[in-house]
């Protein structure tokens, strides 16, 4: 006759016989999971004292325990403490190129990058400031395009004085287009490259996603840009302080290259090469 109830309940291993292993998945930077608790979505962008800070996509931090209770793809796993192997990888700018550490600092190079304004600088110093200080390369920000020409002639570029402009709304037949072609055939154009994106302003260049839309809001063409959008979204846009405010509320969403549009990372990865590559 059969024993029902098995083996003595007291014998070695036991408890263990029947039951799905969980498998333990390090909590690796960038590693998408759910809490399976709260439904809360998101990547790991930190482990400390065995606490994991995930972000969701609109940029919500939550901090959760390490341990079971998560899923990936819709399997439970175990989250750990990533190894050390794992966290001594070698470590990436917010542009994606390796780190340099340890390196002595450049003397700035005679060439420059023109930004159109304030909020362009900022965004390129957020995600490629760490190479540009590398290369000894200066950001400067003009205030606008349409003085150009102008600023060329007083900066003198040459072979190793090269400029390179980054200007908003490059597209056919729009005035931005025009300077720069016609930059292209003046006295500085051999030394000179102007590369734009579509976009109407920076803040375009942001994926909409970091701030929680599906694509940014369409603008009357009688309404400021900025304006409008903070209007659309239901953010104060008063003054010139409101406008401040919605910038650092979306740059604070920004954290590496694969949060900004690809039209915006091929053209300034184009300006780097052109004012660090010396042509005589």
């Amino acid at each position: 006759m059969d024993d029902r109830y098995g083996q003595d309940v007291l014998a070695p291993g036991w408890q263990k016989a029947g039951r799905i292993a969980i498998p333990r998945q390090e909590a690796t930077r960038d590693l998408v999971v759910e809490d399976v608790a709260t439904g809360f979505c998101g990547a790991v962008v930190r482990v400390e004292k065995n606490i994991v800070t995930l972000e969701d996509r609109r940029g919500k931090l939550r901090l959760f325990p390490l341990g079971g209770g998560f899923l990936i793809d819709g399997q439970p796993v175990v989250l750990v403490n990533p190894t050390m192997a794992a966290t001594k990888t070698r470590a990436r700018t917010a542009s994606g190129s390796f780190a340099v550490t340890d390196a002595p600092a450049r003397v700035a190079r005679a060439s420059r990058i023109f930004v159109e304004g304030r909020h362009d600088a900022e965004l390129v110093e957020k995600v490629w400031g760490a190479d540009l200080r590398v290369e000894g390369v200066v950001v400067e920000y003009i205030e606008g395009v349409d003085n150009l020409a102008e600023l060329l002639a007083e900066f003198q570029p040459g072979p190793t004085r090269k400029v390179g402009v980054l200007v908003d709304h490059l597209v056919t037949g729009s005035k931005e287009s025009r300077i720069a072609d016609a930059v292209a055939r003046g006295p500085h154009g051999r030394n000179v490259l102007v590369v734009g994106h579509p976009f109407v302003d920076i803040w375009q260049a942001v994926k909409p996603a970091r701030v929680g839309l599906t694509a940014w809001p369409k603008v009357p063409r009688a309404i400021e840009w900025k304006h409008g959008i903070c209007q659309a979204l239901g953010w104060p846009h008063d003054d010139q302080a409101d406008i401040a405010r919605a910038w650092q509320r979306i740059l604070g969403q920004v954290r590496t290259y694969a949060d900004l549009e690809p039209d915006l990372l091929g053209r300034v990865e184009q300006l780097i090469d052109f004012v660090t590559v010396d042509r005589h």
